[in-house]
C-alpha cells in the first residue's frame, strides 16, 4: 500500500506586488495554518516518509513548517525546480519515480496544477484546492511506478476551515 498527501502551499503574502511570484512568502494566516495542518496529521497518526516541495519560497516554507512538527531536519526536504507550478502531467512523472522503499509521501506545490491533479486521482472532485489544503489518496500497490495506473481510494480532503480537522 502506498499513501500520496499532496499539499497546497499555506496562504501567502501580497505585501510586496512588485515581488516575483516565485519569491513571495507566507502571511502570518499561512505561518499559522502550516502547522496546524501537519498537526492534525499527526493526530491522525500519519507517519510521511518523504516529504517533496516546489522550491518556491511559499511551498518551501509550508513544508519546513510541516517537517519541524514532525521533529525532522529540514534537510530531509527534497526540492523538486519542476514542482513550481507544475501540470497535473508533472505529478504523474513525479510520482512514478518515487523510491518504492517509501509508504507515505507528501508533495507540496501549488494551484493550478494542484487541482487539476487531485480531481485525475479518486473521481473525487474539488472546485479549487485552498490553501494549506491537504488531499490524501491511497494505492494498493508496491511500486510508485504502478501509482497512475492503479485504483486509488480517496483517503480525506482537510483544509484549515474544514469541519474535520481534529
Amino acid at each position: 500500500m502506498k499513501s500520496l498527501l499532496i499539499i497546497r502551499h499555506a496562504k501567502s503574502s501580497w505585501d510586496h506586488i512588485l515581488q516575483s511570484d516565485f519569491d513571495r512568502p507566507l502571511n502570518e494566516r499561512g505561518k499559522m495554518d502550516a502547522p496546524m495542518m501537519a498537526l492534525r496529521l499527526i493526530k491522525r497518526n500519519i507517519a510521511i516518509d518523504r516529504f517533496i516541495s516546489s522550491p518556491a519560497r511559499r511551498a518551501k516554507k509550508t513544508a519546513s513548517l510541516f517537517i519541524n512538527e514532525y521533529g525532522k531536519p529540514e534537510t530531509d526536504i527534497r526540492f523538486v525546480d519542476e514542482l513550481y507550478h507544475a501540470p497535473a502531467h508533472t505529478f504523474i512523472k513525479i510520482v512514478s519515480g518515487l523510491d518504492d522503499g517509501l509508504a507515505t509521501v507528501a508533495i507540496f506545490s501549488h494551484n493550478p496544477g494542484i487541482t487539476e491533479y487531485v480531481n485525475m486521482l479518486t473521481g473525487t472532485q474539488i472546485d479549487n484546492m485552498p490553501t494549506a489544503g491537504i488531499f490524501a489518496v491511497k494505492a494498493p500497490i508496491s511500486s510508485w511506478v504502478e501509482f497512475a495506473a492503479a485504483k486509488k481510494e480517496f483517503w480525506f480532503f482537510d483544509y484549515p476551515k474544514s469541519d474535520i480537522g481534529l
